[in-house]
């Protein structure tokens, strides 16, 4: 027994290094857009564009990689998820401009969309019943861990790049700091293609395609010999009676039997992203230098960013049924909305006064005598503080040397951001984040819950296109304030939604849910 739990157990974390990938691909950008602002001359929205494109061919990904995978098989398809992701790190760290730089992150996203369908799916099909839920925990955990490596690469290579080392030099770690945050990828992506070939093809795969006798030879090595007849017989019958269903066509949604159902699928998947937690993680440093505390300092603490994520997951998954969806739901949904009041509040209460003293810090690429009509003025918002650097110093220099302006001219409390992002992140890692899945798993009922999940997903990953997409441009149009506050604001409504209509589902059968939420 301890030797199919063995070998069990060795084939999920390979097979889930899939998600450290998706994770570190999709967080490592965080790092990388305070960079190519200046050196590409982005608009705001092209900066949004160099992040969210990654989220829109992930979601085509996601729609066709099952498929595939059905004619394919699940290790051909994540091999060549592991190719993508190669050639996309590798593409972004040589990438000479803009377009080439989105071309090969969007090659990244087709790599994302399908391990994030994947991987899982692939995990649940080799792991015997008793051990499914641990097992297919590991993408889920190895994602976060692939999130908070990123960030600690972030700021490793930045460190790096002020290493008087000889080595660290010939390698031009300060030249290429964002090239190499990029290009790092190509490590565990080409670890992870050759570890593929040392798993099997999925057994209910191997079924599918009456391969029976390989079929029977990976079961016996993840189940023993009698688990592993019974369970493929178990395949086959389900596999038949699968195939005699009809298809269920998306119009079944949208019955009015199903109206309760789909408008809490629908305002779980978009309240998941509309509170902005892709802001968070796509953009942490970039947020934590508004408060003026640095570069440095901004990457350092993004690590922690990663680190509270990772926590809070293994307490939701630790907690989830033992003290139910709602709980978890209310409480996290309300942490997120006071923990957006408080970035809110933090960030409105700042000013900005450059001073004769406060330039002396700053690099002397930035003329001084451009600041000469700044001294002295105090400005009550960030928006108009960036306005009077951008009218003053051009749109050049004052892209490049925004967070050094910033440093040194804000007054404010930057210990209350800090609290506000990871009580954010805590209360979201706890809740939403991980719950939505779980819930939307046991809402629709059984005839449609495979449509169900997918189109909710899809207005999921929609929504968090559209919030990677104008987060800067929100920044720098209302300011961080009012953007924070309108994250908590749509949390606040969430909140009041969650409390009036959401069920709790613990301890109910998918049956008894389907008579309580399915009006005839």
């Amino acid at each position: 027994m301890k030797q199919t739990n063995f070998y069990v157990i060795k084939t999920a974390l390979i097979v889930a290094l899939g998600g450290f990938l998706m994770g570190f691909d999709a967080s490592v950008i965080s790092g990388v857009v305070k960079f190519i602002e200046s050196q590409f001359s982005l608009t705001k929205l092209e900066l949004g564009w160099s992040v969210s494109s990654l989220t829109l061919t992930a979601t085509a990904a996601m729609i066709i990689s099952g498929p595939l995978s059905d004619r394919l098989g699940r290790r051909k398809v994540l091999t060549y998820a592991a190719i993508l992701y190669a050639i996309s790190a590798i593409g972004s760290a040589l990438a000479p401009n803009f377009l080439l730089l989105v071309i090969a992150r969007m090659i990244g996203g087709l790599g994302v969309g399908a391990s994030l369908i994947i991987a899982p799916m692939y995990i649940a099909e080799i792991s015997p019943p008793k051990m499914r839920g641990r097992m297919v925990s590991f993408n889920q955990l190895n994602i976060v861990i692939g999130i908070s490596v990123a960030f600690f690469t972030n700021f490793l290579i930045l460190q790096l790049g002020k290493s008087d080392a000889a080595w660290t030099q010939a390698l031009k770690f300060d030249e290429y700091n964002w090239r190499w945050m990029l290009g790092l990828e190509t490590l565990p992506a080409i670890l992870y293609f050759f570890g593929l070939f040392l798993v099997p093809r999925s057994p209910r795969w191997l079924i599918m395609k009456e391969e029976f006798d390989e079929a029977l030879v990976v079961m016996k090595k993840a189940s023993g010999e009698e688990a592993a007849i019974r369970e493929m017989d178990e395949i086959r019958m389900s596999i038949a009676a699968e195939s005699k269903k009809e298809k269920v066509p998306v119009t079944e949604l949208f019955k009015p039997a199903m109206r309760l159902v789909l408008s809490i699928g629908i305002v779980v998947a978009i309240l998941q992203q509309i509170t902005g937690i892709n802001s968070v993680f796509f953009y942490a440093p970039m947020i934590f230098e508004q408060s003026g505390i640095g570069t440095d300092a901004s990457f350092s603490q993004a690590i922690l960013v990663g680190l509270i994520n990772l926590v809070f997951t293994v307490l939701a998954i630790a907690f989830i049924d033992r003290l139910g969806r709602k709980p978890l739901l209310v409480g996290g949904v309300m942490g997120i909305a006071l923990s957006m009041f408080l970035l809110a509040y933090g960030f409105n209460q700042a000013t900005y006064t450059l001073t004769e003293e406060s330039i002396t810090t700053l690099p002397a690429e930035i003329d001084r005598a451009t600041l000469t009509p700044l001294l002295g003025q105090t400005y009550n918002s960030d928006v108009a503080f960036k306005g009077a650097i951008l009218d003053n110093l051009g749109e050049e220099v004052s892209k490049a040397y925004e967070s050094n302006l910033i440093t040194s001219a804000i007054s404010m409390n930057p210990v209350l951001i800090l609290i506000g992002i990871l009580g954010f992140v805590a209360s979201f890692a706890i809740s939403i984040g991980p719950v939505m899945w779980v819930l939307f798993s046991e809402l629709f009922p059984n005839k449609i819950r495979g449509v169900a999940i997918s189109f909710v997903g899809f207005i999921n990953s929609a929504v968090s296109f559209l919030v990677q997409l104008v987060f800067p441009w929100e920044l720098a149009s209302f300011g961080s304030s009012m953007t924070f506050l309108i994250y908590g604001l749509f949390a606040a409504l969430g909140l009041i939604f969650i409390l009036m209509v959401v069920p709790e589902t613990k301890g109910k059968s998918l049956e008894e849910l389907e008579k309580i939420l399915v009006k005839d």
